[in-house]
């Protein structure tokens, strides 16, 4: 059986001028990058839709309609929300509906650890694989210098005199590294003398989880991009007042790494439909959604816009809505929660090594996972179908379990054939989804309201999401929140960092868990990106590698091509 690789190589390309014409963008509106990949020149986008001198692009804004695809808690038996994301998208297309994909960046710590990348898979895909999953357009570099860059900024600002007068032990900006690596989590800085600075504790995030990432995913433009960096608190003084970037004159330099990196970045699937591949994944440690300058452009754009959400629906969707769509306006017209038969035995109590077999009682066991998110997902007013990602091995029988069980809730069910077909294996699912987006029938709100306290926010997520009984957190913790509720943070919204295996925050925990507690172990701010982070239980903002991560396997072979990139 080819695999993913080999499916991308064999891939009909098209021009990137071509793809983008579909649009009725102008080839003057990109910046290429090679023959497939391209940036938009947004000002140039912008100038074109205002010049009325045929060049001009319709905005479609007020009425194009915006899909998320999100997914039920992941398992090792695999989900394929990015693949259902790019099969619903190609097969929208088909149908004629005209269909922008958004996407989240490919990070390289999943690459060459256990999860791998992120362009979708099988007949599914956005190319080319191989450079969307690696280097790319250079983005997460960019984040990662400029993001390094205040660290650095906040050191040298210390060695000469230290004027602002920052307390050494209130650095709460760390380092961040594209890659994951355990053994950077803690470190103890500056040794060496007085030529290198103070000693002080520190540690380093995935570049991913830096909050660079999430001001990047969630400016408007670059005039916003830049007040946003001025607004990262790095630390306090020692009469515990805040310091930020702005403080240190950080903003406009970070501004000038990150100026082409927030430019969307325009691919194409196996079937050459266009694709924004742009900003964050993780939504275990971050806001896990690609960004609002790529979305809001596609809406212009197209009649319909996929968009995904990382992990679960209680991590990806609930931040997608709560932080994303609050932030910047948007009102998702349909969910699409990502099942596979496999999972669904995995929630069910089946071993991964016991998938292969029939086993419909594990599978009517994992509906309870199911039909959490189901519930979940109509809290916030917006209408729901449930994808079935179909496997080779699944029967019609484990099939027709699943879709009983969802329709005896009042959800649509639609078999998913896009990984063997690509967009025709998920006609069936683009139909539905266009009769609930034209059928006007979603209210979309957030899960709570700005001004809710930030406790109460965290509880209302744990409980009415999670289905925990309630949170806790020691003194520490207690007194940082309402610190920051004292400091008058207490209207953003939250951003919880927790496994993403379990409702719960033990990630053994699978199916429904409820009537846990969810502990707070830290709380974090995010001053630019307008959000705070809250770690519960274990969960490490920077990922280790597994036992055998996923780089032993990969190479070079004779005549220079990757092997092993899935």
């Amino acid at each position: 059986m080819p695999t993913d690789l080999d499916i991308a190589r064999s891939a009909t390309f098209q021009p990137i001028e071509d793809v983008a014409e579909r649009l009725g963008l102008h080839k003057d509106a990109l910046i290429l990058h090679g023959p497939h990949i391209a940036k938009l020149d947004l000002a140039k986008l912008d100038a074109a839709n205002g010049a009325g001198d045929g060049n001009g692009v319709a905005d479609k804004t007020s009425t194009s309609k915006l899909i998320l695809v999100t997914a039920i808690t992941p398992t090792p038996a695999g989900e394929g929300k990015t693949t259902t994301t790019v099969g619903l998208g190609d097969a929208l297309n088909k149908i004629g509906k005209q269909t922008v994909i958004c996407l989240r960046e490919p990070s390289l710590g999943p690459c060459f650890g256990l999860k791998g990348g992120a362009a979708g898979g099988g007949r599914a895909q956005v190319i080319p694989m191989e450079k969307i999953n690696l280097h790319f357009t250079g983005d997460f570099h960019a984040i990662t210098s400029a993001h390094n860059l205040l660290s650095a900024m906040i050191d040298n600002h210390i060695h000469w005199d230290n004027k602002l007068d920052i307390d050494l032990r209130r650095v709460q900006w760390r380092r961040v590294v594209d890659m994951n690596d355990r053994a950077l989590r803690e470190i103890t800085q500056s040794l060496g003398g007085v030529a290198n600075g103070y000693p002080r504790e520190s540690g380093f995030d995935i570049t991913v989880a830096s909050e660079v990432m999430a001001i990047l995913c969630l400016a408007e433009n670059l005039a916003d991009l830049q007040a946003r960096l001025s607004k990262i608190i790095i630390g306090q003084t020692k009469n515990k007042e805040p310091v930020t970037a702005g403080d240190l004159n950080a903003a406009g330099p970070m501004s000038v790494l990150l100026k082409d990196a927030i430019q969307p970045n325009l691919v194409q699937t196996l079937e050459g439909n266009p694709a924004f591949v742009h900003g964050g994944p993780f939504a275990n440690i971050a806001h896990g959604c690609n960004s609002v300058i790529a979305t809001k452009t596609a809406l212009r754009l197209a009649d319909y816009v996929v968009t995904e959400a990382g992990f679960g629906a209680d991590l990806g969707a609930e931040k997608f809505f709560d932080i994303k769509c609050r932030k910047a306006g948007l009102k998702p017209a349909v969910a699409v929660l990502v099942a596979t038969v496999r999972a669904l035995k995995m929630h069910g109590g089946a071993a991964k090594e016991d998938l292969g077999q029939e086993n419909v009682s594990a599978v009517e066991g994992g509906m309870k996972n199911l039909s959490r998110h189901i519930r979940n997902l109509k809290i916030f007013g917006v209408p729901v179908v449930v994808c079935i990602n179909r496997f080779s091995g699944d029967t019609e029988d484990e099939i027709d379990a699943v879709c009983s069980g969802v329709e005896s809730l009042g959800v649509r069910a639609a078999v998913g054939n896009h990984w063997a077909e690509g967009g025709e294996g998920a006609q069936e699912l683009a139909e539905v989804v266009v009769a609930l987006a034209e059928s006007g029938g979603g209210q979309f709100s957030p899960l709570y309201d700005d001004a809710v306290p930030l406790w109460e926010k965290i509880k209302t997520i744990a409980t009415r999401i999670y289905g925990a009984d309630d949170i806790i957190a020691d003194k520490i913790v207690r007194a940082r929140i309402q610190d920051l509720e004292d400091s008058g943070f207490g209207n953003f919204p939250v951003c919880i960092a927790k496994t993403q295996y379990s409702f719960s925050t033990d990630p053994n925990l699978k199916g429904a868990p409820s009537g846990h507690v969810v502990p707070i172990r830290e709380v974090r701010i995010a001053g630019g990106a307008e959000f705070v982070v809250v770690l519960c239980g274990q969960i490490m903002a920077m990922p280790g590698l597994p036992r055998i991560p996923a780089a032993e396997n990969m190479g070079l072979d004779q005549s220079g091509e990757i092997y092993g990139l899935f």
